[in-house]
């Protein structure tokens, strides 16, 4: 196993999306994927990274952290600490990493494409998986042993892009009353900026019809779906193709 985790950034920032969409956050991006989705606005992840150790990478944490000091929330420590990526969960020392944190109070949510085991991550993490859509090229590549897995405390995500992802979408829904099980996530694709858009990734498969924002919401409201529309708020506050926010 590695020594150091290969870390992109570590970031404070208001978390724009998920349940938790609004609270101040500090970000942990890890580098290295191994999807290449038609939608991902952080390419620049792929590669590269800083190696920290696990405490290293905690202090950090730590540091970015001290303008809240004991502050709580509903018994929430102040700021959350999303882990993401790239996919975290290729680092086999994301788990010590998310398992110190937790030990040190903070609320740790874990972003992870869902083509990886959600087992054996500390049961304290809110896992908050992305069912990937069929515009995102990666479809094929979801575990769905991860679906039984999953608790009242995690969250599922669906970023939807066109008329046939939501389709997808609202039928992967239903047939696992996901609704029953954890919060559902239905999230507009952003398009990609010029500087966003990268010839790694895969692209969309022919005959989809774009869904706009307006059109999704509609859906949800004309088909009665127990899930929570989202955009991806920190977008609408920065520029969209604006890294550590």
């Amino acid at each position: 196993m590695a020594s150091r985790l290969l870390i992109k950034e570590i970031y404070p920032s208001i978390q724009g999306e998920s349940t938790w969409a609004g609270w101040p956050c500090v970000f942990v991006r890890l580098a290295g994927c191994d999807l290449r989705c038609s939608y991902c606005d952080s390419a620049y992840s792929f590669h590269g990274g800083k190696p920290m150790t696990v405490e290293s990478a905690v202090e950090e944490v730590r540091r970015l952290a001290e303008c809240y000091p004991n502050a709580r929330q509903r018994g929430r420590r102040l700021p959350l600490v999303e882990v993401t990526g790239g996919e975290p969960l290729l680092q086999a020392l994301i788990h010590p990493l998310m398992q110190r944190l937790c030990d040190l109070g903070f609320t740790v949510l874990l972003e992870t494409s869902g083509a990886h085991l959600i087992e054996g991550i500390d049961l304290r993490v809110c896992r908050i998986v992305d069912l990937k859509c069929p515009s995102s090229g990666e479809t094929g590549r979801i575990l769905w042993e991860n679906i039984p897995a999953l608790r009242r405390a995690d969250e599922v995500k669906f970023v939807i892009g066109s008329r046939q992802d939501y389709e997808w979408a609202k039928a992967v829904e239903n047939r696992y009353r996901l609704a029953g099980v954890c919060p559902v996530l239905f999230s507009a694709a952003a398009p990609l900026t010029p500087q966003q858009a990268s010839p790694l990734l895969k692209l969309a498969p022919p005959g989809h019809t774009p869904l706009s924002r307006r059109e999704l919401a509609e859906s949800i409201l004309r088909d009665k779906l127990p899930v929570r529309f989202q955009l991806q708020m920190h977008k609408f506050l920065w520029p969209p193709d604006r890294a550590g926010v």
